[in-house]
């Protein structure tokens, strides 16, 4: 089984947390299903993922004689159409495992849709359409759109080419049964989608890909039964939860992960379970993900770090010896083989809920996501109405970019920057909020394009060499349904910049005035107009014209206004 190392020194009040988890015999409790265990509330009716991995062995074999009869009618791609817990462990399924057939789309942004569709023949793919409730935006829009192309592509009703994984009753299921699908893949109400992974959520798209999805729940399956043990010392979830919980408390809340390469893509799985989990009531581990190591003067002392090792692959060897000899926390999880990722994705959705426990929060609910969805909701229907987003104004324009932000802190923003009138000093004016302590989010609503990625990462390194801060980098929408939660209902330490950008290209919504583009504009606007409510430090940058050239003049004065002066 995948071992587990715990940091030496986890603070005075370790041992009483253990022996207090010992003499209320919280595992068990926590096994019977007794809200007790956190706030006393409705905890239980959302943990039938303890229970779910035995059912899923024994669907095993019919997954994979769907697979077989899906690629016996020539249909050798699947296209995941999803978002957060219906898209994240797909997605991690398919680049941890090399699963070349099987693509995800989790994006209302139009470039990213359109390349996506032109490295596809539609005529051989499967789609999949992934929500559980049935009523998500994105989602509906995707299956709106492919069902249209698909049954342009083949001349014909492309029912027999889509699959619907969704809870009973959910409006996804009416459509499916009116559209003709192939197959209706059930959820199970008392999962949230985050808890998901080994589920249908995640099993059904990785077997159509061929993944041998029996190896994966054989390691979960003895993961589950080691997280059974009354001890929590001798219980590699609990154990691995209540150590996160504690420091946290400690004011060690960035949980920071060092991944071998064939592991790197479990951490946007790990962000949403984490942040959307823990993220609420002024409370959070905030998940860091893809951070470069650095030497330790670049960390402060709000970090916790999990070394996620595959095989003999150590990770950053000396920078994490450096980590520890600077008494940094780190965690290290060794993995035998890829496999084993079935075993962490049970691991870690015992210790996330562990952890919740232990900052005395509800991890099975979500209160702040539906926030910036009504406000994007009410701006897509005006659209549908006066055929146009409401105008905009900047506090700052050049050739190249605009700056918003609320009239405070537009303001506020100016008045630190001296009156000098520069995109770099008005940056540098935003991240002078970076105290000790807070963390700085850049919010991209742009294609997750390979080299949009890489200019976007230099810019979130040189903030944090510069300014000594946890960076994240998340792109919109999909963050919306993963750290979005943390920003909007955690503590008030985030430093936001949300990037929005001109579309070159669009595609249209069937049946609709809007378009994907419309969609994306609208959503990055209710995530913004929360962040100001909830009176976080936002600002947005809209660059003009060409996204790559825009990309790196953000990242060119972003690295500029790093430096702390």
């Amino acid at each position: 089984m995948n071992t587990l190392a715990l940091p030496a020194n986890l603070g005075p009040d370790w041992d009483e947390l253990l022996e207090s988890w010992r003499d209320a015999a919280s595992v068990r409790r926590l096994w019977a299903k007794d809200p007790s265990v956190w706030t006393g509330a409705d905890e239980g009716q959302w943990l039938a993922w303890l229970d779910i991995v035995t059912p899923q062995l024994g669907q095993a074999g019919a997954l994979h004689a769907f697979a077989k009869e899906v690629r016996e009618a020539g249909l050798d791609s699947v296209l995941l159409l999803g978002m957060g817990g219906s898209s994240l462990c797909p997605e991690t399924l398919s680049l941890v495992f090399g699963l070349d057939s099987l693509h995800v789309l989790d994006s209302t942004d139009p470039a990213q849709l359109l390349a996506l569709e032109e490295n596809l023949d539609l005529t051989k793919t499967l789609f999949i359409v992934a929500s559980k409730s049935g009523s998500t935006l994105e989602p509906e829009i995707m299956r709106s759109y492919f069902f249209d192309r698909a049954g342009k592509a083949i001349g014909a009703a492309p029912g027999d080419r889509f699959v619907a994984i969704t809870d009973p009753g959910s409006h996804l299921e009416e459509v499916a049964r009116r559209d003709g699908y192939r197959k209706i893949f059930y959820g199970v109400p008392a999962i949230g989608g985050r808890y998901s992974a080994l589920s249908n959520f995640g099993m059904v798209p990785g077997a159509a890909a061929g993944l041998e999805i029996e190896r994966v729940l054989t390691a979960a399956d003895e993961m589950a039964r080691a997280c059974r043990r009354d001890d929590p010392a001798n219980n590699p979830g609990v154990l691995l939860g209540l150590a996160l919980g504690t420091l946290a408390r400690q004011g060690r809340d960035k949980l920071t992960f060092i991944a071998s390469d064939g592991l790197l893509p479990l951490g946007a799985w790990l962000e949403q379970l984490i942040a959307e989990s823990t993220g609420k009531i002024g409370k959070a581990i905030i998940p860091v993900d893809l951070e470069t190591p650095g030497p330790p003067e670049s960390y402060g002392d709000d970090r916790v770090f999990a070394v996620l090792q595959l095989g003999e692959d150590l990770p950053h060897a000396a920078e994490v010896a450096a980590l520890e000899a600077a008494g940094h926390p780190v965690a290290k999880i060794k993995l035998a083989d890829a496999f084993q990722i079935g075993a962490e994705f049970f691991r870690w959705e015992i210790a996330t809920a562990v952890a919740g426990a232990v900052l005395g929060i509800h991890p099975f609910n979500q209160p702040d996501v539906q926030a910036s969805k009504d406000v994007a909701k009410k701006l897509t229907n005006a659209y549908e109405e006066t055929g146009r987003l409401a105008s905009e104004y900047p506090f700052y324009s050049d050739a190249d970019v605009e700056l918003y932000a609320d009239d405070f802190n537009a303001a506020l923003l100016t008045a630190r920057a001296g009156g000098a009138d520069s995109l770099e000093s008005l940056l540098a004016a935003h991240l002078d909020s970076l105290q000790p302590g807070r963390y700085f989010g850049l919010l991209a609503y742009v294609e997750m394009s390979p080299a949009h990625v890489e200019t976007l990462q230099r810019a979130r390194h040189a903030v944090r060499d510069g300014r000594r801060a946890a960076t994240c980098l998340g792109f919109g929408p999909r963050f919306l349904h993963s750290t979005g939660q943390a920003y909007k209902g955690g503590p008030n330490s985030g430093v936001f910049l949300q990037v929005t950008c001109d579309d070159a290209r669009d595609a249209p919504v069937p049946g609709k005035s809007y378009t994907f583009g419309v969609v994306k504009a609208a959503q990055a606007r209710g995530d913004f107009a929360v962040l100001v409510e909830r009176r976080r430090r936002a600002l947005r940058v809209h660059l003009k014209g060409n996204v790559a050239k825009g990309l790196e003049r953000l990242g060119q004065a972003l690295a500029a206004a790093a430096p702390k002066a």
